[in-house]
């Protein structure tokens, strides 16, 4: 058995962050959500993971290395432009040779792990499987409809008139039977290789596809606001611990980590919230559901339910809150300058300013 893990791609929902760096290692609870999925590739007892690598091969093998810290062994797999996921597979062929092996996307959070479902890949058999979870809005996934036994019968690539509201997370489990589909398919309207229409392709020549439906906590971590939300949902889980300096003035509630070298002066910090290693706060309130990367800077400010990355400053700032803020952002009060109104109004306007 190998994994497949699918780290290229441009992020452009997390633009600007993205810009100068890999989306699948933006941060949650100080972590890398490409490192969550390769520690449940691991404890599903899977070794050998070859990772699809786009535009930031580099940041991601330099992030990655060979895989040892993890417990497993990493093949880098070089993909010409992100052309859909059935192109990956097809990129992947020669390595994955004819293994059974799981696909999993490297955006994607997944809280429980893939050890029971690949427990049932392996012990059903099937020539492909599945996990769904039921969403708000399915037009946004690609979908699946199941008959009266719950068999798989269709799938569709972001449906304009969804047929159910069973949504496919971005964890796949394949035999060898699809490469054939791969090869036969063509691209979408969209323009890349649909991995849904490669599983159709599996479905309407036979092949028995199996689901299951997650009932725990999934998110594609495409943007902002779910970011956020997956770091609010990890550091929910926080087991509070102060390996860092703090000082008699301040205030640790909850669940906090102050990681090792991190120093917190003057400040009150609610948990869950993380402070990273190297990290100063002063002066400061930092509430629930917040991650504080590493070498930050927080004084003289108040910040809750959001995400700071490595090397950011943020001083004298009253209030923010539901943000991400990039790598050695700095984030100061503007300047104090005359206020004033300056107006160009055509005739018989009606202009209500409040001062």
């Amino acid at each position: 058995m190998k994994a497949l893990v699918l780290a290229g791609g441009s992020g452009t929902r997390l633009r600007p962050l993205t810009h100068t760096s890999a989306k699948q290692l933006v941060p949650v609870a100080n972590k890398p959500i490409l490192f969550y999925v390769l520690e449940d590739i691991a404890e599903a007892g899977i070794k050998d993971v070859g990772i699809i690598v786009g535009d930031t091969a580099q940041e991601i093998r330099t992030a990655v290395g060979d895989g040892t810290a993890f417990g497993i062994r990493v093949t880098y797999l070089p993909q010409d432009r992100p052309l859909g996921l059935a192109h990956a597979v097809r990129t992947a062929r020669d390595w994955l040779g004819d293994d059974d092996f799981v696909m999993y996307l490297g955006d994607n959070f997944l809280v429980g792990g893939i050890r029971a479902q690949l427990a049932d890949f392996r012990q059903a058999g099937p020539g492909a499987q599945i996990m769904l979870t039921r969403v708000d809005d399915p037009s946004a996934f690609g979908v699946a409809e199941l008959d009266d036994a719950g068999r798989v019968i269709r799938l569709e690539e972001k449906p304009r008139f969804p047929k159910s509201d069973l949504a496919l997370v971005g964890v796949y489990f394949f035999t060898p039977a699809i490469h054939d589909a791969a090869a036969a398919i063509r691209p979408s309207g969209r323009g890349e290789l649909e991995i849904t229409d490669a599983i159709q392709w599996l479905i309407d020549h036979g092949t028995d596809v199996r689901s299951s439906v997650v009932t725990g906590y999934w998110k594609d971590t495409g943007n902002a606001a779910d970011m956020l939300e997956v770091n609010r949902s990890v550091l929910d889980r926080l087991d509070p611990r102060c390996d860092g300096t703090v000082d008699e003035a301040s205030e640790l509630v909850g669940r906090v980590v102050v990681e090792a070298g991190a120093t917190v002066a003057r400040s009150r910090i609610v948990g869950p919230a993380i402070i990273g290693r190297g990290s100063r706060v002063e002066d400061s309130y930092i509430g629930p559901f917040t991650s504080i990367a590493d070498h930050c800077t927080i004084a003289d400010s108040e910040i809750e339910y959001s995400i700071v990355l490595t090397g950011a400053a943020i001083d004298g700032v009253r209030r923010i809150e539901a943000s991400m803020v990039g790598r050695h952002v700095q984030v100061t009060p503007a300047p104090r300058v005359p206020q004033a109104h300056r107006l160009i109004l055509g005739d018989h306007s009606k202009v209500q300013i409040r001062s």
